[in-house]
C-alpha cells in the first residue's frame, strides 16, 4: 500500500503532465474492438466506449497524460521546450499503470494515451513507453484501448514490439511544411518524423498478411495510426495544409489527421503574439473538408487552389464549393448518380445511401427526403424531384449565398460583421414573383 507521501507526489506529476498533455489532439478512442475473454480487466469495444469532456470541449474517453514533460528539444511553439521555465515531471511506468488502473476501476476511463516529451534520448524514452505498456497488458491484464505516441528517432525494433500492445500509435506531423519545420523546431526533420509512419504502416500491412495465414497471429497496431498539424503557428495557406494531409492519407494509410489551432504559450519573434487568439474557426473549417476528403470523394484541388488557398470562413467548404460550381446543379434525386448526391449540401453519406435504396420502390419527394434526414434549408438550392424544384428560386451565387447565410450554423461575432453585406432575404426574395405574390405584397404594404 502507497504511503501518503508518494500519494501525493503522484497527484503531483498527475497535475503537471495531465495538464502538458492538453496540447496534443491527435487521439481518438474508437476503431477497434477487443474483448477481455473473462480474464482481464477492461474491453475495448469499437461502440462500448464512454466519453466524457475535457475542460476546452473536446471528447475523451482516456486517461491523458504525459510520459514526462522534460524534454532535450527547443521546439519554438512547445510549451514544454526546454528552455522554458516550468515545473517538470516524470512518471515511472509503474506509476503510469497504477493509475491507469485506479482510474479504470473508478469507471472515470476505458482507456490510455500515452505520448511523452524526449527524455535523455528518443530510444530511452521510448524503451519507457514499451515498458509501461507491456506492463499493463501482461502484469496487470488491461485489455482497454491504448493510444501511444511513436518517438522520432527511437529505433525501429523498440517501436514494432511497442506496436504489438497498443491498439494505434501516431507520429505528430507538427508543422504542415519541411521549411516551417526547420525554422520553429530546428532539433527535429520531416524526414525522422516520417520514418515512424512509414514503419507502423508496413507493420499493420503485415500483420494483415500474416492474420490472413495464421488466426491467432498477434495482431499490430489494429486501430490504425494518425498524426497531428499545428494550424497557424507558420503562415502556410488552408490549401497547403490539406494538400499535405490529402498525401499523407494516400502514403500512409492514415486513420485521422488532426488539425490543432496555435495555441500561443511563448513569447518569440517567429511566433505570432502571445495576443493572437487560437484560430479555431479555421481547425473547424479543415475538419469538415478532412471529412470531404476521406468519405464525399473530394480531392484538395477541388476544394482549394492556388488562386484560391483559404476556406470562405461564412460558409462550410462544401457549401463553398457548390456554389463555385453551380453548373453541375440542379442534381436530379430520383437519377443522380451516388456520387454527385454526395456533393449536394445537406445530404450526407447515410442520407445518399438510403436516396439510393428508397429510389428502386418508387420515385421520391421533397418529403420522402426529409424523412431521410436530408438538410432541405441547405439542399433545396441544389436539387430537383421529378424536373421541379421545391420552388422557383434565383439560381445564382449572390441569391443562394444569402439563404445559406441565414439559415447556416452560428458563427463568430467578428465573422457576422465581416459578412454584414450579406442580408437575409424577404418571404418571396428567392422566388421568381407570380402575380398572387405580388398582390400580397402590395396587401402587406397598405397594412404596414
Amino acid at each position: 500500500m502507497n504511503c501518503p507521501a508518494a500519494e501525493d507526489l503522484i497527484q503531483k506529476k498527475l497535475t503537471i503532465l495531465a495538464d502538458a498533455a492538453k496540447y496534443d489532439v491527435a487521439c481518438t478512442s474508437s476503431g477497434v474492438s477487443r474483448s477481455s475473454g473473462g480474464t482481464g480487466m477492461g474491453n475495448s469495444r469499437a461502440a462500448g466506449i464512454c466519453h466524457s469532456f475535457s475542460s476546452d470541449g473536446r471528447c475523451i474517453s482516456l486517461l491523458k497524460i504525459l510520459l514526462s514533460n522534460d524534454c532535450i528539444y527547443d521546439c519554438k511553439y512547445c510549451q514544454n521546450r526546454c528552455s522554458n521555465d516550468i515545473p517538470r515531471a516524470t512518471f515511472t511506468p509503474e506509476e503510469i499503470c497504477e493509475l491507469t488502473m485506479g482510474f479504470y476501476r473508478r469507471n472515470y476511463i476505458e482507456g490510455l494515451f500515452l505520448s511523452s516529451g524526449v527524455v535523455e534520448n528518443p530510444h530511452y524514452t521510448m524503451e519507457l513507453m514499451l515498458e509501461t505498456l507491456r506492463l499493463l497488458r501482461e502484469k496487470y491484464q488491461f485489455h482497454g484501448y491504448i493510444h501511444v505516441k511513436s518517438i522520432p528517432g527511437a529505433d525501429e525494433a523498440l517501436i514494432r514490439r511497442t506496436g504489438f500492445y497498443a491498439d494505434r500509435m501516431s507520429c505528430n506531423l507538427e508543422l504542415p511544411t519541411a521549411e516551417g519545420l526547420k525554422k520553429l523546431a530546428p532539433n527535429k526533420s520531416r524526414k525522422a518524423i516520417l520514418r515512424p509512419l512509414r514503419q507502423v504502416q508496413s507493420g499493420i500491412l503485415q500483420s494483415k498478411e500474416e492474420l490472413t495465414i495464421y488466426r491467432h497471429a498477434p495482431k499490430f497496431v489494429p486501430a490504425g495510426q494518425s498524426t497531428q498539424v499545428i494550424v497557424g503557428a507558420t503562415p502556410e495557406s488552408d490549401y497547403q495544409i490539406l494538400s499535405v494531409a490529402e498525401a499523407l492519407y494516400k502514403k500512409f494509410s492514415l486513420r485521422r489527421v488532426f488539425y490543432s489551432a496555435y495555441i500561443a504559450v511563448n513569447r518569440d519573434h517567429l511566433l505570432p503574439s502571445v495576443d493572437t487568439q487560437p484560430p479555431l474557426l479555421r481547425e473547424h473549417r479543415l475538419y469538415q473538408a478532412d471529412w470531404l476528403l476521406r468519405f464525399y470523394g473530394f480531392s484538395a484541388d477541388e476544394l482549394l487552389s492556388e488562386t484560391h488557398d483559404s476556406f470562405n470562413v461564412a460558409l462550410d467548404p462544401k457549401c463553398d464549393w457548390a456554389l463555385r460550381n453551380l453548373d453541375q446543379f440542379p442534381v436530379e434525386i430520383n437519377r443522380g448518380s451516388y456520387e454527385m448526391l454526395l456533393r449536394v449540401p445537406g445530404i450526407g453519406v447515410i442520407g445518399a445511401r438510403r436516396i439510393c435504396q428508397a429510389r428502386r420502390h418508387g420515385t421520391l419527394d421533397f418529403n420522402d427526403l426529409k424523412k431521410m434526414g436530408v438538410v432541405l434549408k441547405r439542399a433545396v438550392y441544389f436539387i430537383t424531384c421529378s424536373g421541379r424544384m421545391m420552388y422557383p428560386v434565383h439560381f445564382d451565387q449572390d441569391a443562394i449565398t444569402r439563404n445559406l447565410l441565414s439559415v447556416h450554423e452560428r458563427l463568430p461575432k467578428e465573422v457576422r460583421e465581416s459578412i454584414s453585406g450579406y442580408h437575409q432575404l424577404s418571404m418571396f426574395d428567392d422566388r421568381q414573383a407570380g402575380p398572387w405574390q405580388i398582390a400580397m405584397t402590395e396587401k402587406m404594404e397598405v397594412v404596414l
